[in-house]
């Protein structure tokens, strides 16, 4: 159901249905957050992303009437056609709905300051559910986000892209800052989600093809990166306990080479080390703001990136270069595991050297999506 959800928010060009796709979504990982009954965690964060995710699926609801109200139509491509129609002049009560719109798409994809939720979530909620949030769940959201304000609301985007340049920079930042500090590695790479998404939210402030088309190259690259290192996080967890802290991955490297290698890649593309695929998702996106003059915002998000080299290294340093404080736990290499981590690899590698045929089909897609 969820990921039933997640295609027709994506393909909607109507609000009904992409309203209909996020409940169906929302509703199917309420449930998947709270699988492990008996774990307290697990049923406080079911029950936080279900109080905040009501919350914020209100505001998306009423940001859509007020722009009914405002333009006679829930299709996209017709609000688009009156916006571009020299008639329409925007009103107080149109901005508000797309004020209200920006806080609906902001919770989903985690971006501050509607981003409190994630760590306690993302550290309450079964590793593999994380991973399928981190994943899905924000790259559905910012596809069903650049469909709409590209599609319906591209002729103002002087209107509201210097709310994103803010909300951006903000999430960048305190994504960033508040990874530093992080001693557990699921809620590290909570953070570290809520950072990435300000690096794709500076894409959505240019409003141009090729800044579409890095968002799209980005999110792709981002779901390999994550999905690659909660599935290290997966290995290393117990049955009857998840080994997360920064500790739990002290000399891995001398008993696990292969799994600390795989993670270092992940990490390292995260960090966006050439000449993985991170580096290159970056590239496009900081080239798509010098592109289009917004030097400032470029240079922010270097700094950001630079920042964030730091807690990735961490966890490298701890496999490296520090002995294991107990014993390791023998981790199951099921075949599914496996496969998934060496395709997550492959992708990463392969992205980061050949970069220009992904960024031409994203390109193509933009051109069918929009």
């Amino acid at each position: 159901f969820g990921v039933l959800g997640m295609m027709i928010m994506v393909s909607s060009t109507n609000f009904i249905t992409i309203f209909i796709g996020l409940e169906v979504m929302s509703i199917a990982v309420y449930v998947l957050c709270g699988l492990l009954s008996g774990n307290p965690r697990s049923v406080e964060a079911s029950l936080k992303y279900f109080l905040l995710g009501a919350f914020a699926t209100a505001f998306l609801l009423y940001g859509m009437a007020l722009i009914y109200a405002t333009t006679g139509s829930l299709d996209i491509r017709e609000i688009a056609d009156y916006v571009a129609s020299g008639n329409f002049k925007p009103t107080p009560m149109f901005m508000i709905g797309l004020a209200m719109l920006i806080v609906g798409f902001g919770f989903k994809t985690a971006s501050v300051p509607f981003h409190m939720w994630t760590p306690d979530v993302y550290q309450g909620a079964p590793t593999s559910i994380t991973a399928y949030m981190a994943t899905g769940i924000k790259a559905a959201a910012f596809g069903a986000f650049l469909r709409v304000f590209y599609t319906a609301f591209l002729p103002f985007i002087g209107e509201w892209s210097g709310i994103l340049w803010l909300i951006a920079v903000a999430t960048m930042t305190l994504g960033n800052i508040t990874a530093l500090v992080q001693d557990d590695v699921k809620r590290m790479l909570a953070y570290s989600s809520i950072a990435h998404a300000g690096y794709i939210l500076i894409a959505f402030v240019i409003g141009d093809q090729f800044s579409s088309s890095s968002i799209l190259f980005y999110v792709l690259v981002y779901t390999f990166m994550n999905i690659g290192a909660f599935t290290v996080v997966i290995l290393l967890g117990q049955k009857d306990r998840e080994n997360t802290g920064i500790e739990s991955y002290a000399g891995l490297a001398g008993r696990h080479p292969l799994i600390a290698l795989s993670m270092a890649i992940f990490l390292l593309s995260l960090a966006g080390i050439p000449p993985l695929a991170g580096f290159m998702g970056k590239f496009y996106i900081l080239s798509a703001a010098i592109k289009a003059k917004y030097y400032w915002l470029a240079v922010i998000g270097v700094l950001n990136s630079v920042v964030a080299v730091y807690y990735y290294l961490r966890v490298i340093m701890a496999m490296y270069f520090r002995e294991p404080s107990g014993e390791l736990h023998r981790p199951d290499f099921s075949p599914a595991y496996s496969i998934v981590i060496v395709i997550s690899v492959w992708a990463l590698f392969h992205m980061g050297l050949f970069p220009r045929d992904f960024l031409l089909i994203a390109r193509k897609s933009i051109g069918i999506f929009m």
